[in-house]
């Protein structure tokens, strides 16, 4: 805390930022991209021109691509172009700003440029208390970071498991899109890729999750009520509010907290049964 909020004159914390960005959050994200990525321009002969620079394929990329405007109205000089998207990032709603943040991260290719972005942004998202994170290289309302290490870790293990990385990567994209989330997918895409690890594990296309709970149990120690529950669990996707068959008039769609509860159990199975399998 700074010398205020000891005194009691300004708030040692703020209300979790869920639907909005403030003053503080928005101007450190945004001093997150001029120091870590438009502080990179450099010309080999103009100092100042946009085009034949290092990062003419990204002014290139950003109108293409995330404003979806004429090439042609890019500006010529450097300082003319980072003044426009200055000027057009502080304009955005705040969804729009998470995302134009996203576009910055994604548009690296280097997966070390990638990694330092994230630190940062994440950095910044932590201090100014915000609901998002990056998970992923997608930013996700999953903000405790024992939540964020479990999914990617399913993401990262299962490399081999080609289907069950598609199916958890699938779940978080509809849980975490700011503008038309889609819970009752997403959960049927967090247990899809339990299914796809069950099929692996008893290598059997046709094999449903009880035969893989039994091999579990039988072959790597998978506790009686541990089986019993996440049965239960899976048995939950199957009558509730027609997250695997068709919907039910008076069925109860199912909501964020849903999604996110089913994505994380989920991705903590597979790390639970792939641990076992490979040990």
């Amino acid at each position: 805390m700074d010398f205020s909020q000891r005194m009691g004159m300004a708030p040692a914390t703020k209300v979790a930022q869920v639907d909005s960005i403030d003053r503080d959050l928005k101007n450190s994200l945004w001093n997150v991209v001029v120091s870590l990525k438009f502080a990179k321009f450099r010309h080999p002969k103009d100092w100042d021109k946009v085009a034949g620079s290092n990062l003419s394929w990204l002014a290139t990329q950003l109108y293409s691509e995330f404003y979806k405007a004429p090439l042609d109205t890019i500006p010529y000089k450097w300082t003319d172009f980072k003044k426009t998207v200055r000027e057009s990032f502080f304009k955005m709603e705040w969804h729009r700003q998470y995302s134009f943040v996203e576009f910055i991260v994604s548009s690296s290719e280097k997966e070390v440029e990638q990694q330092l972005l994230i630190l940062a942004f994440n950095k910044v998202l932590d201090r100014e208390n915000s609901a998002y994170r990056f998970v992923s290289g997608q930013l996700s309302p999953i903000t405790s970071s024992e939540e964020i290490s479990e999914i990617e870790s399913a993401i990262r293990n299962s490399d081999c498991y080609a289907g069950v990385r598609t199916h958890i990567q699938t779940a978080l994209s509809l849980l975490t899109d700011r503008e038309s989330p889609d819970y009752r997918n997403s959960i049927k895409e967090s247990i899809s890729a339990v299914e796809s690890l069950a099929k692996k594990v008893v290598q059997d296309d046709k094999a449903t999750l009880g035969q893989a709970l039994k091999i579990l149990e039988e072959k790597h120690g998978l506790h009686g009520s541990l089986k019993s529950a996440f049965m239960t669990l899976y048995g939950y996707t199957s009558d509730a509010g027609g997250i695997r068959h068709a919907i039910l008039d008076n069925t109860t769609p199912p909501t964020k907290a849903d999604a996110r509860f089913m994505l994380i159990c989920c991705s903590a199975f597979i790390n639970f049964a792939i641990d076992s399998i490979e040990d």
